[in-house]
């Protein structure tokens, strides 16, 4: 009896999360299929795949099926996920696998129902007849309420967690993993050191703009390195208006801001705009007023 017991399998229930996943693999999968397929194609004519594409792409799924679904039980997402599919209209627990009635339904809801959707806008297109018009309109709202019930059937499967797809639901088929899984053993500090250099970074950038790169480095320049003894003679003064204070060239329309150093028109007028608390370079003085500089210095005094 025990020995009955443990041949059987048992039956382990698919988080929501990875059923989600198979399907977006799945998707990625058929993406990268057909972009290598069409690939084969680029010295050709172009267009030249554009009257077929539904009966390749059809042709490729097909291929697909026949290698996941019909032989393994599971799509190629789920064959990574650890996941496969289950007959769920068997009554017992333990696991059966699809029939061949259900794997012969799946390929004509998936693969079927898609070249069927791509081929007919083709087919009624260019038909002006009353009875095509009446048959594109049925199956326009065929299509839409295939959605609907697909919206419908994903806010159920949010809530109880089986059965991702309208197919699946239909058909009764139900994803299980293929062996029991073990206890997950998650750490978060890889993820809390993430979350608190992003929360530092935002902060800096915030942070950043509001302040005064040029002015806080003139203060401690001017705290580094003070100037001691100056006076208010015309002596001092004419001694610094040799060159401008910001640019270090002799000072082209020379200004004073109050202080005894001199700078070019351009040079403080475009900091004093840029920064309304400019302070002097050398000394550190508040700019009081702009006043042009009424000394005559001659160029020959530089050498």
């Amino acid at each position: 009896m025990a020995s009955s017991i443990g041949n059987e399998k048992s039956v382990n229930p698919v988080l929501r999360i990875s059923q989600l996943d198979a399907l977006e693999l799945n998707k990625a999968l058929e993406q990268l299929v057909w972009s290598q397929f069409t690939s084969c194609f680029h010295g050709f004519k172009p267009g030249v795949l554009a009257h077929f594409e539904p009966e390749v792409k059809a042709f490729l799924w097909l291929v697909l099926w026949r290698f996941t679904i019909y032989s393994k039980n599971a799509t190629v997402g789920q064959a990574i996920l650890n996941i496969q599919y289950k007959n769920n209209l068997s009554q017992t627990e333990k696991y059966q696998p699809l029939s061949k009635h259900q794997k012969l339904w799946y390929l004509i809801f998936t693969v079927g129902g898609r070249w069927l959707e791509e081929r007919c806008y083709d087919l009624f297109s260019n038909r002006q007849l009353q009875s095509f018009c009446k048959i594109k309109s049925y199956i326009n709202f065929g299509a839409g309420l295939l959605k609907l019930c697909g919206l419908l059937n994903f806010l159920i499967f949010l809530q109880k967690g089986t059965f991702a797809t309208l197919t699946e639901r239909i058909l009764g088929i139900r994803s299980v993993f293929c062996t029991p899984q073990s206890v997950r053993q998650v750490g978060f500090e890889y993820m809390n050191r993430e979350l608190l250099w992003h929360g530092f970074a935002e902060f800096l950038i915030y942070l950043l703009p509001l302040i005064n790169v040029q002015k806080l480095k003139l203060k401690i320049s001017s705290w580094c390195f003070p100037i001691a003894g100056l006076s208010n003679s015309e002596n001092t003064l004419a001694a610094h208006c040799k060159e401008c204070s910001l640019c270090g060239e002799w000072p082209t329309m020379p200004h004073t801001v109050g202080c005894l150093h001199v700078f070019c028109y351009y040079c403080i007028k475009s900091n004093c705009l840029f920064d309304m608390y400019f302070t002097c370079p050398k000394c550190g003085s508040e700019v009081q007023s702009l006043q042009p500089l009424k000394y005559k210095i001659e160029m020959t005094e530089l050498h």
